[in-house]
This record gives structure tokens, C-alpha cells and sequence, in this order.
């Protein structure tokens, strides 16, 4: 984002307070919502949003983010599937439980279902040569630390993933699927209950009770439909590269920007 593009919508909001926070980032404060910013930002791809003024990222105490196309780039699943040779099919199922048009315990199951008799060592291969971090996850975890926010990484996806990425990166809570391993390989099953919508919603509450935490000291990031029940418990719910379902009922989204964009949200 730009000065000139800053000072369109200090004008468009009725305001002359800009600031800068970062190289592309502006604050503009006592900003009115106006009926010309939402579409101006979309023509732009610039990200942004209204926001009380005097809320600090120091005084979070809980982010919760989903781990699949939030904190990682990849989805875990369709990349298993590709290994089996049946990503497509997989990713389709994927992409409509994640816009909400599909049960999502009864999508995964059937997902998991086409990975049997994959070699347990795929798991493997897709942490160690295709999951990647999303562009800002360093910055936005980094913040967590030097505040003291605590992180839980909620996932629809597998505990091979999060716990690995919970150990790499201090990751203080996770929940996830565990999948069912036999002589080697996956057998198409699950282990446990799945971790839908209501389970995801279920520790954000259990772990902002243990904090002791307020619901303006916590803030939840997602992008499909399983997380929305997470997200309305959270003071701040950001709509992360998401799908409309979801963007049409977070706080905020940030569609352009990385992870990193979560911290300047706050003063």
C-alpha cells in the first residue's frame, strides 16, 4: 500500500490522521466506515480494517489459527493424495467442505478413505519437501513469543503435521486427527473422533477458560467453513485468504497480505 493510496482512503473514511507502521502498512485513526472503502480496496487488493482504536497485540493472551492454507501454504490431505494418486478427487472434496457445502466429518472420512494402503512414509515426505510456511507466519509467531501470547493451532488435518510443527515452532496447544496406521501403511481410517467445527470451537473455549482470558484478549484466524464456530467465540476473527463463506462472517480478512498483516492490526 501507498502514501497516495493511504491518503484516498483517509479521504474516502473522512479523515487527515495517517500513519505509518510499517514499509506498506498505514494506520488511519478516527476513520469512519464509508460506503467507498470496501470497494476500493477490492480494485487495489489492499487489505484492511476497522478496528477499536487502542487495542494492542501485547495484550493479547490467546491466537488461535487453523493450520491447513493458514499457518502452512499446502493442504495436507490433497498433497497425500496426490502420493496416492488421487489428489483431484480428494481436493475437490476438499474445496467443498471447506465452502461449507458438505458435511465435514463425512468429507473427511471419505478423503481419508482413498489414502488407504499409502506408505506411512508419505507423511514424511510431504512435511519434509512440501509443507511450507505461509509468507508472515515467522513475523506473527515471533510477536507471540516476545508478548507472551499463547498459540493453539486448531487442524482438521492430521497430529503427524501438528505436533511436528507444534515442536518446531513453540506452539502451546494443538488439536487434530490422528490417522490409523497398520503394518507400514494408512488403513483409510481415523483414529478417535474427528475434529470438526464444534471440537475446534471446543478447545479455543477450554483453553481461553484455563488462560483466564477476556474475549477482546483473544483473536482467531481461519479460512474455511469448520472454522466458523472457532471464530465467533474470538474477540477479533480474521478471514484468512478465505473462501466468501467465511470472509462474510469474520471481523475482518486479509485476502493479499501474509500472516504478518494479523500483527498490524494492533497498535
Amino acid at each position: 500500500m501507498s502514501a497516495a493510496q493511504a491518503q484516498q482512503l483517509a479521504r474516502l473514511a473522512g479523515s487527515s490522521a495517517i500513519e505509518k507502521i510499517a514499509e506498506h502498512a498505514w494506520r488511519i485513526r478516527k476513520a469512519a466506515p464509508a460506503d467507498g472503502v470496501a470497494p476500493y480496496c477490492e480494485k487495489e487488493r489492499i487489505d484492511y480494517a476497522f478496528i477499536p482504536e487502542g487495542r494492542r497485540f501485547a495484550d493479547l493472551k490467546l491466537l488461535a489459527m487453523d493450520m491447513d492454507s493458514t499457518l502452512i501454504t499446502i493442504e495436507c490431505i490433497d498433497e497425500l493424495g496426490d502420493l496416492a494418486g488421487c489428489k483431484r478427487e480428494i481436493a475437490a472434496i476438499t474445496a467443498q467442505a471447506m465452502r461449507g457445502e458438505l458435511d465435514y466429518p463425512q468429507s473427511l472420512r471419505k478423503r481419508v478413505g482413498l489414502l488407504a494402503g499409502l506408505p506411512e512414509g508419505a507423511l514424511t515426505t510431504v512435511y519434509e519437501q512440501r509443507l511450507k510456511l505461509t509468507p508472515g507466519a515467522d513475523e506473527l509467531l515471533a510477536a507471540c513469543k516476545r508478548h507472551g501470547v499463547h498459540v493453539l493451532l486448531v487442524s482438521g488435518g492430521f497430529t503427524f503435521f501438528t505436533e511436528r510443527l507444534k515442536a518446531r515452532l513453540g506452539i502451546n496447544y494443538t488439536i487434530s486427527n490422528r490417522l490409523e496406521i497398520n503394518a507400514g501403511r494408512l488403513t483409510g481410517r481415523l483414529v478417535g473422533d474427528v475434529v470438526d467445527a464444534e471440537a475446534k470451537a471446543a478447545k479455543f473455549a477450554a483453553v481461553v477458560k484455563q488462560l483466564g482470558a477476556r474475549s477482546e484478549e483473544t483473536i482467531a484466524i481461519g479460512d474455511g467453513a469448520n472454522d466458523l464456530k472457532m471464530m465467533a467465540l474470538a474477540g477479533l476473527s480474521v478471514a484468512f485468504h478465505a473462501k466468501p463463506v467465511v470472509r462474510a462472517q469474520a471481523s475482518c480478512a486479509v485476502s493479499w497480505c501474509g500472516l504478518d498483516a494479523i500483527v498490524r492490526l494492533y497498535e
